[in-house]
């Protein structure tokens, strides 16, 4: 009697080793485009929230009394290069920072098609935008 469930038992088995690799061949590829998806997406997340803090850190450097609009520029620069942030172009307004300065505003404009992975074929032409707007700490003479 046992030797009749063995025998049925490992026909059954052998039946289902076609259906592993069928459900591995049509479950594999959703699970990896999801995956990738994931990765590409957390990637710009954290170039969107590097030009948010570089926009941020670049008007406090300009905000302070004798401080350039290169050195605020230069100092965007420096962080979007820790997170390897590719073609971004940094803006400060007013272009010229002088002693009746009131408020500072930079501008962090990056590319998408040049930093995603994946996405550069659906992105092409579209930048994210930063921003940031401080008054200046500078007293009229």
């Amino acid at each position: 009697m046992n030797n009749i469930r063995n025998r049925h038992r490992n026909r059954r088995l052998v039946n289902r080793r076609g259906a592993t690799v069928v459900e591995f061949a049509l479950v594999a590829p959703v699970f990896f485009v999801l995956l990738v998806t994931s990765f590409e997406f957390s990637r710009l997340n954290v170039i969107r929230h590097t030009a948010d803090n570089a926009a941020y850190e670049a008007a406090r450097v300009g905000m302070v009394p004798g401080a350039t609009a290169t050195e605020a520029i230069n100092e965007a620069n420096r962080i979007l290069n820790i997170a390897g942030t590719r073609g971004a172009q940094v803006s400060v307004n007013p272009a010229v920072l002088t002693p009746n300065t009131q408020q500072i505003t930079v501008t962090v404009d990056v590319p998408m098609d040049q930093n995603g992975w994946i996405t550069p074929k659906f992105t092409a032409g579209r930048t994210m935008r930063s921003e940031s707007t401080l008054k200046a700490e500078r007293v009229e003479q």
